[in-house]
This record gives C-alpha cells, structure tokens and sequence, in this order.
C-alpha cells in the first residue's frame, strides 16, 4: 500500500505540472493566435525564428518532464537557427521539428485538459475515504487510475514529442558535420603540437648535438681532453633528445597501449602518477590513483581508436586532477557499457572545474565526440569532479 500511495503521490506530481503547463500553453497559443497576424503586418515575418525557439523551449520543458516520468529520454532534432535573418526565417518554416512541436502543441491542447479536468481526483478519493467507509477500497480504485492518467498523459506526450524520422536524419547530419568538422582541427591541432615539441625538444637537442661532435672532431688531435669532455656531453644530449623522442611517442599513440591494452596502459598511467617524479598537488604529495575494471572481456578488446581515445580522456582528466584539484587520491573504472566501453575518473578535490578556462576539457569532448561518444562532467563546488566518457564499440 505504501508503494501505491509513494506511485500515486509521484503522479499526482507529474499531473500538477502537466497541468500547469498545459494551462500555460492554452494562454501561449491563445496569444500566439490573436498576435500573430499583428505581429506580421507591423513587424514582417522576422519574428518567426524567434517564435521557433520559444516553441522549442516550451517543448523541451516538456520533454524532460516527460522523460522523468517514463524513465526514457525524448531526442530533440532540431536544425540550429544560425546566420543572417533570411537564412534563419528559411531554416525555421522549413525545420521538420517545427512541425513536430507544433503538431504536439495542437494535441496538447485537447488532452491537456483531460489533466486539469483529472486531477481532483486524487485529493477527492482522500476526502471521500477520510469521511466514509471502505477506505482501502476506494483507494485501490483511485490510487491506480492515477497512475494510469499520468501513464497516459506521459504516454502521448511521448509520442507527439518524438521527432519524425526525416528530423532524426536531418540532426544526424548535422551531428556528422559538426564532429567531422571538429576531428579535422583537433587533427591539425595535434599536428602543430607534434611540430613543436619536435622543433623545441628533439630538434634542438640533435644540432646542440651535431654540434658538440663538429666540436669534438675538431679538438681530437690537439686537445683530447677537450674532444673527451665534449663527447661525453654528447651523449647526454643523445640520452635526452631520445627521451624527448619517446614523449612524443606517447602523445602520439603510447606503444604500452598496444601492448598491454587499455587496463594495462591505465595502470601504468595510475603508477606513473603515484610517483615521487609525476605531477603533484597542492599537499605536495603524488596524486595516488586506484584502477578498477568492471567486466572488461579478457580475451577481446575494443578498437584501437576506442582504446586510444579513452586512454588520452583519462591521462587528461588524471592531469587535470592532479593539477587543479588539491586531491591527493582519484579513481579510475574502466567497464563494457550496454553500447561500448565506459570509462570514469573521480576525484576529491575541489570541484569547480570550468571548460572556459582552458582546463583540455573542451579537447577531451571533441576526441569524444569523433568517434560519436559522450562527456560528462559533473564539477560542483566543493568537489567531488566525475568525468564520465561513453564510447561506442562492438566487443
């Protein structure tokens, strides 16, 4: 009974705001109708991208209220009203997810009533069951009607509110275009990283080198404890100028995930920070890291593009911890997602973690969003800062 009456009272929740909102879209299309023909004749027909996405905002108020009933999210399909105001009246008239809200906002407009009319019927059923006889009886009539007047009412909503499969597509693309056109820059953009670290690293390094060895030559016959001493400075340029090789390597694409696999690679990543020599926080002490796998398959592992990209989001956010939060410990789980692989990183810093002021999280979504994954990012003040990274796979 209790788990009736917690379900009928979360109803009635759901009912009190679809009817308010229902009551508000009566009075938004009321003033929609009567201004709208006004609205053309004195200010033309430019008001109507800005309509469009008043729509789309009531819509979405909708959707997640929707989705926080059924459990199960609502797509927005949407063409983005950018560009100069014939372009935006162009895409707004032509947008199929016009259609779809404006063909919902008409339903709603009929069903929505059926909420407001409905309603009473929960406190009513209190009423009648608090003054007469039958109590759990009348309950167990009205409690569940309800719940199914929300089923309904979510129920229709939902299916008004999906976007045609045309939108779908039309938003598909744009998704395409928008992820493609990002990859491209990250390209180049770790094209000049690879090109400075080589120009300031290696390169630099190999001529001080080249040119301790000239000066050794030189110096060979006449002064050959000068030619030694040189030669000896040499090879601590070759030793370092390798070294600067080998992190250029790993930025590239770390041989130790090739190896070892994704777990393998974010251990040694977790171990390499537990040490004296990696990045430390605030405390002064290496940011000690714990690695979990959650159902990882053995035998088979995910792609080399999956495996690469969730390995650099985790030395990034694993970076970004150490530098910025003041937490001494993080964890990382790596798991097989329903459609992939999951990866999250928390730590117990200080939270506040902000994409604006250059922290590589804006980075670590476009590497996401390439290969069609998501980033979530969860940083409240006070900590603690999650970073969640969904990545599509076949196993």
């Amino acid at each position: 009974m209790r788990a009736t009456l917690r379900q009928a009272a979360r109803a009635t929740v759901h009912l009190a705001l679809a009817a308010a909102m229902a009551f508000g879209s009566y009075l938004f299309i009321t003033v929609l109708l009567i201004t709208a023909t006004g609205a053309v004749v004195v200010a033309g027909i430019w008001l109507v991208p800005e309509t469009v996405l008043l729509i789309r905002r009531v819509a979405g108020a909708k959707r997640r209220l929707t989705a926080s009933w059924t459990g199960r999210e609502i797509p927005e399909a949407y063409t983005p009203l950018t560009g100069p105001v014939r372009e935006r009246l162009r895409t707004a008239v032509r947008d199929p997810g016009t259609l779809t809200d404006l063909r919902w906002m008409a339903g709603y407009y009929v069903y929505g009533w059926l909420t407001v009319l409905m309603l009473p019927l929960w406190p009513a059923g209190l009423v009648v069951d608090g003054v007469g006889s039958g109590l759990l009886g009348r309950q167990a009539v009205v409690l569940p009607l309800i719940v199914r007047l929300a089923d309904l009412e979510a129920g229709w909503s939902a299916a008004l509110l999906r976007p045609s499969p045309e939108a779908l597509l039309a938003h598909r693309v744009e998704q395409l275009t928008a992820t493609r056109a990002d990859a491209v820059a990250a390209h180049g953009a770790e094209l000049r990283r690879i090109e400075r670290d080589l120009h300031d690293g290696a390169q630099a390094r190999l001529v001080a080198l080249s040119m301790r060895i000239g000066l050794a030559q030189r110096a060979y016959g006449t002064a050959p404890e000068t030619a030694r001493k040189l030669l000896e400075d040499a090879q601590d340029q070759a030793e370092e100028a390798l070294a600067e090789l080998r992190h250029v390597v790993r930025g590239i694409h770390p041989p130790i995930l090739t190896d070892r696999g994704l777990a393998g690679a974010v251990r040694a990543l977790a171990a390499r920070w537990g040490s004296p020599r990696s990045g430390v926080t605030e405390s002064g002490g290496g940011l000690r890291v714990t690695v979990r796998t959650d159902g990882l398959p053995q035998e088979r592992r995910a792609p080399a593009a999956v495996e690469a990209a969730a390995y650099f989001v985790i030395a990034e956010a694993l970076t970004n911890a150490a530098r910025h939060s003041g937490s001494e410990r993080a964890e990382v789980v790596l798991a097989r997602s329903r459609t992939g692989l999951s990866a999250r990183v928390r730590d117990e810093g200080c939270g506040g973690a902000d994409e604006s002021a250059g922290s590589g999280l804006p980075g670590m979504r476009r590497r996401v969003a390439a290969l069609d994954g998501t980033l979530r990012v969860s940083s409240p003040a006070g900590g603690p800062t999650v970073v969640e990274v969904e990545l599509p796979c076949v196993w």
